[in-house]
């Protein structure tokens, strides 16, 4: 009797063993079924968070902007895509800025920030040069030395760019003040370029710039910064 009750003990361990085991292998069975899906979610809410990301930096931080017409060479060429960010701090003389004036058009315009705030610009039509606080610029990113004044000097202007006749005007150059909240900006391709020195643009609003450029994005043979060494330089 004693034989068999030890033999019927086993007999119900083993039993025990061989159902933890069928159910260990069951749940094991089990979680293979589920980690697939819980694999595809995990990748989805991967995605879906990387898309959110990407559109509230293009929002908020950055966008890119097509680059159109001739104004800006040989900096800058029809059909290159620039990056452009308000987050790059304020807008300093030599910077590329992307704005929007409803008076010239609805379109953005690329230009650069030749004056900012209570700078005087002087511009020599005779010399081509560009002055600002008295000192002439060097412009190694300019197509050509600045000829044309279109309508800055035009004298039914005057009052637009806040000029004085006697003082600010003379044979062959100009010379205005950029107001607060605004920036004076020109093309590099001087001759070319409605810019500062068209009416329906003048002076800039800093509230209508819609960001400074700081990469080139396309053609991709010139991927990469738009400045040169010193920051400025195109």
């Amino acid at each position: 009797m004693f034989g068999k009750g030890k033999h019927t003990e086993k007999a119900a361990m083993q039993q025990r063993a061989a159902d933890e085991e069928a159910a260990r292998r069951e749940e094991e069975a089990e979680e293979k079924e589920v980690d697939p899906l819980k694999d595809t979610y995990e990748w989805i809410h991967c995605i879906i968070v990387a898309i959110i990301v990407c559109v509230l930096l293009f929002v908020l931080v950055a966008r890119v902007i097509d680059v159109r017409g001739s104004s800006m060479l040989p900096t800058l060429e029809e059909g290159d895509k620039i990056i452009i960010t308000r987050l790059a701090g304020g807008y300093h003389n030599g910077d590329i800025v992307v704005l929007q004036k409803d008076s010239f058009r609805r379109e953005p315009i690329v230009k650069r920030v030749i004056g900012t705030a209570g700078q005087t610009v002087e511009l020599n039509f005779n010399e081509g040069t560009v002055s600002v606080d008295g000192k002439v610029l060097n412009e190694p990113y300019i197509f050509e030395k600045t000829y044309d004044s279109y309508h800055i000097m035009d004298p039914l202007y005057y009052d637009i760019y806040g000029i004085d006749e006697k003082e600010d005007v003379g044979d062959g150059w100009v010379r205005v003040t950029v107001p607060e909240g605004c920036i004076f900006v020109m093309g590099d391709n001087r001759n070319n370029s409605s810019d500062s020195r068209v009416s329906t643009i003048a002076f800039v609003d800093t509230r209508d710039v819609m960001g400074k450029a700081v990469f080139r994005l396309y053609p991709f043979f010139k991927l990469g910064a738009i400045y040169g060494v010193d920051g400025r330089d195109g």
